[in-house]
């Protein structure tokens, strides 16, 4: 069964939305854990040369500007703003898979 055309618009505009909100703190999130992981792998790099990366990637360099909570707090947003995206963004490209399987009309109109 498709969602109704207005509850499908409503969730394709809150994806938009939210995906100017989220990408910043998911890109430092991806990229700072690639970084640490592939200098400490192929790079050679020590853990304390390396400390700066997982500073950013977990969010710890909050820790001044928001108090010991900003680090649990930037985690947990940054998940469910995860979580959302890849949610809401399955389900737009499943409702298109459904739309264009779907047997057209008669007359030629889908």
């Amino acid at each position: 069964m498709t969602p109704p055309p207005n509850l499908a618009l409503r969730l394709r505009r809150a994806h938009a939305t939210l995906a100017p909100l989220v990408l910043l703190p998911l890109l430092i999130t991806v990229l700072s854990g690639m970084s640490y992981r592939l200098s400490r792998d192929w790079g050679g790099v020590g853990r304390d040369g390396a400390h700066w990366l997982m500073v950013l990637h977990e969010g710890e360099w909050l820790k001044p500007l928001v108090g010991r909570h900003g680090e649990t707090v930037y985690v947990l947003l940054n998940g469910l703003g995860l979580l959302w995206m890849l949610g809401s963004g399955a389900s737009m490209v499943w409702q298109r898979l459904r739309a264009s399987r779907a047997p057209s009309r008669p007359g030629g109109e889908p």
